[in-house]
């Protein structure tokens, strides 16, 4: 493993601030391929939350921030940092001028009032937000203020992030549902798209970047490429064989046992560390898990050391952890983990089982191969949720397929995804009632509204606690631990940062 460490090394110092040397002007030109894991289900980001919507449309639309290399806000379409009223209910926001959306025309207030409406409405991360807004409105074309009912501290990371996002679009688009003309603000557009064989972007020179140097997803975005076309290959091997090729400039989503393989092809292996945590969400809304016994079962049954084990093959890429955030994250805590159970526990499974007289109907575990971790932790996790007394039905598609049916509670008892360390843990999925899962509870409601209603970070620290708490003691979602991930990037492809939603702006061809 002295390679892999040495890896980790290398991208720390990626991650690090660029230097004005380091960023001196390359050449503009050239063609990337980026393989992903499929089809993204749409190209409008504010009705998904799947990182490979995210991934692909954060190049073609901008929100109102975004964040900087440390996961602070950073303003992106907005021109500086809100003024907030003291009482914290208005935010008042200036927007950047001379902005122009990819059909030549120039965004305005109207415009960004018309996109949150559309996004209050539409988006889980939206509707998040709509319950506490009271009013957006235009102070003039050039500034906006949101009038809130109470005191909301996530505001700026949900108008930040790129999935189910709070992208800006003409408003005379904001209609639209779903999206049919894909036109944002972003470095590139929509140039074409053949379904399963790619969605090409091309440069769009209207652009407008932010001055200063690039910072994390803020910053400068520079356009050196022409082109990227994201190529899907649903296939993990594939992917991995395309890397040790080198048939794509960049590929995400590797199984982390093809490290050695791909350090000795063409491509270099990428290490993020720690990435993120896999989860198994359940429908609390019908069927089987909408009795909390039945879910303090699963939650019992799970053995997370061997559907870890089985999903990455080495502890160098994943760790046992029932904490949302692990060791070194402000919102690190282990109040409620007690749950947790590194190995299971099969006989509490089964006398809750019991006691909630489970008749047999199956279990439906909703996973897909395109991420191959997934697959690997269903298959170990249907071992002991049947040694407990279950009956498993696995049921495995494409990922696409995956998002469009988890939205409908009829066709799923769980479902099983990831996620990166969100900065705000409100950002979390189950944090919202509408998300997939559909937790709602008054509990839950109580230590989400004291969290989001506080200011102060020290004693939001404190309050998560409560909020992870709930998470363990109702059960509407499983985090089965921490996990490392893999990509692999051509050696003559530069100004990639490490990133959870790898980005291409900044990035260039050398020798180009």
């Amino acid at each position: 493993m002295k390679r892999y460490l040495q890896i980790v090394a290398s991208l720390a110092a990626l991650m690090l601030p660029a230097t004005s040397a380091a960023w001196a002007e390359p050449a503009k030109g050239g063609v990337i391929d980026v393989a992903t894991i499929g089809e993204p289900p749409t190209l409008d980001p504010m009705a998904s939350t799947a990182d490979l919507v995210g991934i692909v449309t954060q190049h073609i639309y901008e929100t109102l921030y975004t964040f900087d290399k440390d996961w602070g806000i950073a303003p992106l379409l907005a021109a500086d940092m809100p003024q907030i009223s003291p009482d914290g209910l208005a935010y008042t926001i200036p927007l950047g001028t001379g902005i122009k959306f990819h059909d030549g025309s120039d965004m305005n207030s109207a415009d960004v009032i018309a996109s949150l409406q559309r996004w209050m409405k539409i988006a889980t991360r939206g509707k998040q937000a709509a319950e506490v807004i009271a009013a957006i409105d235009a102070v003039d074309d050039h500034a906006v203020k949101i009038i809130l009912k109470k005191p909301f501290a996530p505001l700026l990371s949900l108008l930040s992030l790129n999935n189910a996002a709070a992208i800006i679009i003409p408003s005379e688009n904001a209609g639209q549902e779903p999206l049919t003309s894909f036109i944002g603000t972003g470095p590139y557009m929509l140039k074409d798209r053949k379904p399963d064989q790619y969605i090409q972007l091309a440069r769009f020179d209207g652009y407008k970047s932010r001055d200063g140097e690039p910072n994390g997803y803020g910053g400068a975005r520079k356009q050196y490429l022409d082109e990227i076309r994201f190529v899907p290959v649903p296939d993990a091997n594939t992917r991995v064989e395309g890397a040790v090729a080198g048939q794509f400039a960049y590929v995400d989503s590797l199984p982390v046992e093809s490290f050695d393989k791909i350090s000795g092809g063409k491509t270099q292996p990428i290490i993020l560390k720690p990435f993120g945590w896999p989860v198994f969400v359940l429908n609390t809304k019908q069927g089987l898990n909408s009795d909390i016994r039945i879910r303090k079962a699963i939650q019992a049954a799970l053995a997370p050391n061997d559907m870890l084990l089985a999903a990455f093959g080495s502890k160098d890429f994943f760790a046992v952890d029932g904490d949302m955030y692990p060791e070194g994250f402000a919102w690190h805590t282990d109040v409620g983990t007690d749950a947790y159970k590194p190995d299971g526990d099969t006989e509490a499974a089964a006398a809750l089982l019991t006691e909630a007289g489970y008749d047999g109907k199956p279990l439906r575990i909703l996973t897909s191969r395109q991420y191959e971790f997934h697959y690997k932790m269903a298959q170990v996790a249907a071992e002991y949720l049947k040694a407990a007394g279950f009956q498993v039905q696995l049921d495995v598609v494409e990922w696409a397929t995956l998002t469009k049916n988890r939205t409908d509670p009829a066709l799923w008892d769980i479902y099983i995804t990831h996620s990166p360390f969100l900065p705000e843990p409100s950002l979390t999925g189950i944090m919202s009632d509408s998300s997939p899962g559909w937790w709602v509870s008054d509990r839950k409601h109580q230590v989400l509204e004291a969290f989001n209603a506080e200011s102060d970070p020290a004693k939001r620290v404190a309050l998560f606690a409560d909020v992870q708490k709930a998470i363990y003691d109702e059960v509407p979602a499983f985090k089965v631990g921490d996990f490392n991930a893999l990509a692999a990037q051509a050696p003559t492809l530069k100004g990639v940062r490490p990133a959870p939603w790898p980005y291409f702006w900044n990035a260039y061809l050398e020798g180009n």
